[in-house]
């Protein structure tokens, strides 16, 4: 058995074409790739080339690679006929575990021996789901942010069972197409971006519930304060600098005891009827009679912008 090497793959699968697999497609054609689609929803052809027009001139905006079209998007019926003759597949199957090992061992089954399998599942480990695989070597997480034609990161991570070297074929195929691979050391639930989300959000749920904020609070805390130093910097260096000369070791020296205090609240709370409501309304509230397509174009424009900007500084923190 031959693997191309990741640079040499032309072809590739979607399982799923919903909002995340429709973000890979737009990705991988705005790469230049030949993509092959199967999802059972119905109209989901038709909803996935009308996703693909849609997002086309903001993939134009961030550049095209050589012989990118939406016209090398194909959609087929099955499952086996969409992973025929590819070298790549990108699994976007509902985030449930049963639902996904069935997938996964589907594709496995139907598609070439020399084909990685991969999955953008945004908490479960390969481990769990490769169970049914008659070849789970070959299987590993590759997850994705929403929306993936535009967010550069991607969490690449295997099994139990995936060979390395399966790890290691994968972080370049991505890295070659265009996304910001994070080579993860082992599996972890939720992986890393989403663990940090996560933390983020359960404050916010606990603050809201307890009436200490509003949801607009809230969001305006992060989109006009830290979410702005993390976009370049993250977390630890932008603490890092909050250190002065003496950078992190200095900010630890002299605010590691706050840690100690009771500013947060990681675990969940209760999502009551009460708290829903809050956090429903707080997002109309903000959303201020947009649609959610109005929102994702201004999200979208946003970003690219934010991206070319970013693209000047990178270099400087460690981009590759």
């Amino acid at each position: 058995m031959t693997r191309l090497q990741p640079s040499q793959v032309t072809r590739l699968a979607i399982i799923g074409a919903g909002v995340i697999g429709g973000g890979w497609a737009a990705h991988f054609l705005r790469m230049g790739l030949d993509v092959v689609a199967w999802d059972p929803a119905p109209n989901a052809e038709a909803k996935l080339r009308n996703f693909i027009a849609d997002k086309w001139p903001a993939m134009q905006r961030l550049g095209l690679g050589e012989g990118a079209s939406p016209s090398r998007l194909t959609f087929v019926p099955t499952l086996p006929e969409a992973v025929q003759g590819v070298q790549f597949v990108q699994e976007n199957a509902p985030e449930d575990l049963e639902k996904k090992r069935k997938v996964l061992a589907d594709i496995d089954a139907a598609a070439p021996l020399e084909a990685v399998i991969s999955s953008s599942t945004s908490g479960f480990g390969m481990t769990d789901m490769q169970v049914n695989c008659q070849h789970p070597e070959r299987t590993v997480v590759g997850h994705p942010f929403n929306p993936p034609y535009l967010i550069p990161l991607v969490e690449t991570v295997g099994g139990l069972k995936t060979d390395p070297a399966v790890v290691d074929w994968t972080h370049a195929f991505y890295t070659h197409f265009g996304k910001y691979s994070i080579k993860m050391k082992k599996e972890l639930p939720g992986f890393l971006g989403n663990r940090l989300q996560d933390a983020v959000w359960r404050e916010v749920l606990h603050m809201v519930g307890a009436g200490e904020a509003t949801v607009e609070e809230l969001d305006a805390s992060i989109a006009y304060g830290p979410g702005l130093r993390w976009a370049l910097m993250g977390p630890s260096l932008t603490y890092h600098l909050g250190g002065g000369e003496g950078g992190m070791r200095h900010l630890l020296d002299h605010f590691g005891p706050a840690l100690e205090q009771p500013w947060t609240r990681c675990p969940a709370p209760k999502l009551t009827d009460e708290l829903c409501d809050r956090m429903v309304a707080g997002c109309e509230r903000e959303a201020n009679g947009r649609t959610v397509r109005e929102l994702e174009q201004e999200r979208d424009d946003f970003l690219i912008e934010l991206l070319a900007l970013l693209e000047r500084h990178w270099g400087k923190y460690g981009r590759r």
